[in-house]
């Protein structure tokens, strides 16, 4: 019988969890459609938890065309009003806008920067920051970074991005690796043995 890798505490409620933390959370992210996917589905994130979200992530794909920010950019009130009707994502009206203006707000960023990777990894000088993560006590819910993050994407238009979202983002995205120390996932990317 194979031994039980070792995870960080937080993904252990099922194999969904333990996936998406395998897999995706706090490997670093660079494709500019994946990070807007992020950044969106954790503001749809605020006042619930993220398994919430997490388990209606395919829904929101299907029902927000894939995070195609173009497309998002463009929708009209119809649209707006037949989100809210779908029970496969989380109806709420601010949060459903807030993924439009987003769009909108993502794609004056790539334009001006280029991509939004290059814009949204400058606030980690490009690379991960490692944390010493002994445990979930020693998990911080946001920073000095967060906070610069989110008053830039504020100002730049973007909604449902405070600065506890911001650092939800960094660490999904691998922008900072909060991993346990103990946990597998820690010791490959970082090199820790």
């Amino acid at each position: 019988m194979a031994k039980e890798k070792i995870r960080c505490s937080w993904c252990m409620k099922d194999d969904l969890y333990k996936n998406y933390h395998d897999n995706e959370w706090g490997t670093p992210l660079h494709d500019d459609r994946q990070l807007f996917e992020l950044l969106c589905l954790e503001g749809a994130q605020a006042g619930l938890s993220w398994y919430t979200v997490l388990s209606k992530r395919e829904n929101y794909r299907e029902a927000f065309d894939n995070f195609d920010a173009v497309k998002m950019s463009k929708y009209n009130a119809t649209k707006i009003e037949k989100l809210l009707l779908d029970a496969g994502i989380i109806r709420n009206r601010l949060k459903v806008n807030a993924f439009i203006t987003n769009a909108q707000a993502y794609l004056a960023i790539q334009k001006e920067y280029g991509s939004f990777d290059k814009y949204i990894w400058q606030f980690v000088g490009g690379k991960p920051i490692v944390n010493d993560i002994q445990s979930m006590s020693g998990v911080l819910a946001k920073t000095a970074i967060s906070d610069a993050m989110s008053k830039d994407l504020l100002q730049k238009g973007f909604k449902f991005v405070g600065s506890t979202i911001c650092y939800a983002f960094m660490q999904a995205s691998g922008m900072v690796d909060d991993h346990f120390n103990d946990c597998w996932k820690k010791k490959k990317i970082s090199g820790k043995r």
